[in-house]
This record gives C-alpha cells, sequence and structure tokens, in this order.
C-alpha cells in the first residue's frame, strides 16, 4: 500500500485519534525499524527498536470489519516482531474504542496503564490513552 492508500484508509477508520497524513505514512515508512503488514481491506504499521515493539496503528476498512482481518493483522504482528527478536510489545488505544481494546485483550495484550486526556476528540473533548502490553513468547531476558 502506497502511502496516499494507507492515509485514505486511516482517514475513514479514525477521529479519535485524528488520522494520519500521506505525509505522516511516508515519513513512518522510512523510519529505522518501522514495518508495514497488509491484508486486503486492512493494515497494521509497527517498529521495532532495541527489543522493544510497538503497534503504532491498526485500520480495518469499516465495511469489512468482523471478518477477522484485525485479528490476522494482530497476529502477523506478533510473529514479526519475534522475527526482530523483540522481548515485549506495546500500544496506546483511545479509552472509547471498545472493539480494539476487546480484540487485543482478546489476543493475550494486557492494559498497563493510562494516559489522561491524551487524545483530543473530534468534538473537542479529550479521550484518555491505555496502554496496553504483549510479553512475546520465546523471548530472552
Amino acid at each position: 500500500m502506497t502511502p496516499a492508500a494507507l492515509a485514505q484508509l486511516h482517514a475513514v477508520c479514525f477521529t479519535t485519534p485524528r488520522p494520519w497524513s500521506q505525509a505522516e505514512f511516508d515519513t513512518l515508512l522510512h523510519a529505522r525499524g518501522v514495518f508495514l503488514l497488509t491484508e486486503p481491506g486492512g493494515f497494521l504499521l509497527g517498529r521495532v527498536i532495541a527489543g522493544e515493539a510497538e503497534l503504532l496503528t491498526l485500520a480495518v476498512d469499516p465495511n469489512q470489519r468482523r471478518a477477522g482481518i484485525a485479528r490476522a493483522l494482530v497476529a502477523a504482528f506478533h510473529e514479526e516482531v519475534k522475527t526482530h527478536e523483540a522481548q515485549t510489545a506495546f500500544l496506546e488505544v483511545a479509552d472509547d474504542n471498545i472493539a480494539a481494546r476487546a480484540l487485543y485483550l482478546a489476543t493475550g495484550w494486557i492494559e498497563s496503564g493510562r494516559r489522561k486526556a491524551y487524545y483530543n476528540s473530534s468534538d473537542g473533548t479529550r479521550r484518555d490513552a491505555i496502554i496496553m502490553v504483549l510479553p512475546i513468547d520465546g523471548a530472552e531476558g
């Protein structure tokens, strides 16, 4: 997927946090440790640096949700970060994104913290970010 296609899908999927621009995707795709995973109808952007992985964003076309695309992308993320020898992974998710939080919990992620009023919502309110961690199976240390 091109940065333009990533930005277009991201814009359809997110208002909180705000969608990322084509330029932001282009910059990220050229950054050290960043990788892109795709499935028809969705993508996941991740990063591994110094043994720590981050799930940066996950987007699935709203018309294709509940078909296992996000679950497949999260599973692929888990396998990808193992190949980069990550020992742990983390992500942030808006506290009101119930579907994403349920997916992450169902795939082994654990809620570990909260960043109060972290995201600006499109309606002007602020949303907390839930921090989640995932121990990587087979990681040394």
